[in-house]
């Protein structure tokens, strides 16, 4: 049994299909997860829904849960938050704002309240950004103290996310936390915390890109990651590539 997980679709039903074409082609493809982002501002998301809602004989029914943009939705008509999408503008701006507002309806966004903040699948969580926050960004570049800390809020082996856009296997192949509390009147003993071997995965990214899509193959049977990229459209055609790996042996110990 593998999984496919994607991430990123941001209302690219053009991106979607061509995943979803791919991963026909592999009968050993049991579950796909949807891990955030599945909208976005564009006019194909309301019909990306609908096709994810209803998906076509044979094929596999996605599980969604939130990311980002869905997040800016609900942030957007007051389901959650204070009804004001600072975040929103400050990174993309008062038209995205109204296109989201535009091409994302109301019943939608009251589907996209039902959905789940992640997946925990045997020893595997799956995330859009971390455990902290939806907007967080894990990236090949994250210091292993604070993947070891995002990683192990849930003690999880493996946690797969979505936020950075980037296809990455991190390893943390050993590391302890170290947590101790000091008040004016008196310090508690120090606490460690020590790790086991775990990986953090970045999925990759559906719809950014134009004409080509990276997704995530997992086995759990073997714990073994790979990262597939389809080109669609003007460059139509399939490539099935193994991103850059990296291994960091964390033996960091944090305050």
């Amino acid at each position: 049994m593998k999984w496919a997980i994607l991430s990123g679709i941001e209302g690219n039903l053009a991106a979607y299909e061509a995943v979803l074409q791919d991963i026909s082609k592999k009968r050993y493809i049991e579950a796909l997860y949807i891990i955030g982002d599945l909208v976005g501002p564009t006019k194909e998301s309301e019909q990306l829904v609908e096709r994810v809602l209803k998906p076509r004989r044979g094929e596999l029914e996605p599980l969604v849960c939130k990311g980002w943009w869905e997040e800016q939705c609900l942030i957007l008509h007051a389901i959650t938050g204070n009804g004001e999408p600072t975040e929103l503008i400050e990174k993309y701006g008062s038209e995205t704002v109204k296109k989201l507002w535009e091409y994302v309806p109301r019943q939608t966004v009251r589907w996209l309240s039902t959905l789940d903040f992640g997946f925990f699948e045997l020893d595997c969580l799956l995330i859009h950004g971390s455990t902290v926050s939806v907007s967080e960004e894990l990236t090949p570049n994250t210091s292993p103290i604070i993947m070891l800390d995002r990683v192990t809020r849930m003690q999880a082996n493996n946690l797969f996310c979505g936020r950075s856009g980037l296809s990455f296997e991190y390893q943390l192949t050993n590391g302890s936390i170290t947590n101790s509390v000091t008040t004016l009147d008196t310090q508690i003993s120090p606490h460690t915390v020590n790790a086991h071997p775990r990986k953090i995965i970045g999925v990759g990214n559906v719809g950014k890109i134009a004409g080509q899509a990276s997704y995530t193959i997992y086995n759990p049977s073997t714990n073994q990651v790979d990262f597939k990229t389809v080109y669609y459209g003007n460059n139509k055609g399939f490539i099935a590539q193994h991103q850059s790996v990296r291994a960091i042996k964390s033996s960091r110990t944090g305050a």
